[in-house]
């Protein structure tokens, strides 16, 4: 064989190999991808917002095949959502209001209403400031606008600055109907006029943070040490309390509540499981590591 031809079948013999080779490479098993299982879509109040994304971060880890989508808006967009059929799970840092449950009934929808953690709702102000206590009717006087200089509750004499959420937040509706208006159903006391209105619990931080005059409340969870809590009395005369777990298990601090999660009726076994799941030791350990109240003896059922 001459030189030239023998160069050539060598090197047709190497292009050979390399193909054959690459050939046994690409045809071993890829790995395969984490079958989903399920979707779970979950949305609503903003003061639930950071827990549930724990929940559904850690309930992921170990059920790699369920996906579960967390964002916030507010309570009642999150109940809204679910009336609408757009969302599995619907947070709220409320109860449903009658006129909701009457929506999700004309649409075939029944509501159920599950308990999943509990929240103290702690009034703050700047550390600057030296008022460290108030009564249930001093704050609702001073968000009616009755009260407007800090020295008329003990403080200096300057101008009372009122923050709050918005009213979409279920913080807000439960801070009026409950302290605004002492839950009294006959009181139709409203928010000062004055009064400036947040999107966010961490935007009514930073303000309180900024502004030596501001007052502003907050879930308990969000509360961080730049910022003062004070002690709350229900009446003259009686304790004053500042917000924490044994305290609000025990029933003494005045303004504490319910956290909720609110589903269909014919809610999947997947949102069910996972429900089952938060209400678990361990998902009521994130709870308490996250600032709020843990529940005790709780269980998922069907109304």
């Amino acid at each position: 064989m001459k030189p030239f031809l023998r160069f050539m079948f060598a090197v047709i013999l190497i292009l050979l190999g390399g193909c054959a080779s690459g050939s046994s490479i690409s045809s071993a098993p890829a790995a395969q991808p984490t079958r989903v299982a399920a979707y779970i879509q979950n949305k609503g109040s903003d003061t639930i917002v950071n827990l549930a994304l724990a929940w559904a971060e850690r309930y992921q880890e170990l059920h790699p095949d369920v996906r579960i989508s967390v964002t916030g808006g507010g309570s009642g967009t999150g109940i809204a959502a679910m009336i609408d059929g757009t969302v599995d799970i619907a947070n709220a840092s409320r109860a449903m209001k009658a006129e909701e449950i009457a929506a999700a009934k004309a649409k075939g929808i029944e509501p159920v209403e599950h308990v999943v953690a509990r929240d103290a709702i702690a009034v703050i102000v700047n550390p600057a400031n030296p008022v460290e206590q108030l009564t249930l009717e001093q704050i609702s006087l001073i968000y009616q606008g009755a009260i407007n200089n800090w020295k008329e509750v003990g403080g200096e004499d300057r101008p009372i600055v009122r923050l709050s959420r918005e009213t979409n937040s279920g913080t807000h509706v439960y801070f009026l109907e409950e302290v605004l208006r002492l839950g009294q159903k006959e009181n139709k006391a409203l928010f000062s006029m004055d009064t400036l209105l947040l999107p966010s619990s961490e935007g009514i931080i930073s303000e309180v943070m900024d502004n030596p005059n501001a007052i502003g409340y907050d879930g308990l969870g969000y509360v961080i040490p730049e910022v003062k809590v004070v002690a709350v009395a229900r009446r003259a005369g009686e304790a004053y309390i500042k917000p924490s777990v044994e305290t609000v298990n025990n029933g003494e601090y005045p303004i504490s509540r319910d956290l909720y999660m609110y589903t269909r009726r014919d809610a999947g076994q997947a949102v069910l499981d996972y429900l089952g799941w938060i209400k678990s030791s361990e998902a009521q350990k994130i709870v308490l590591k996250l600032g709020f109240v843990p529940i005790v003896g709780q269980s998922v059922t069907r109304k």
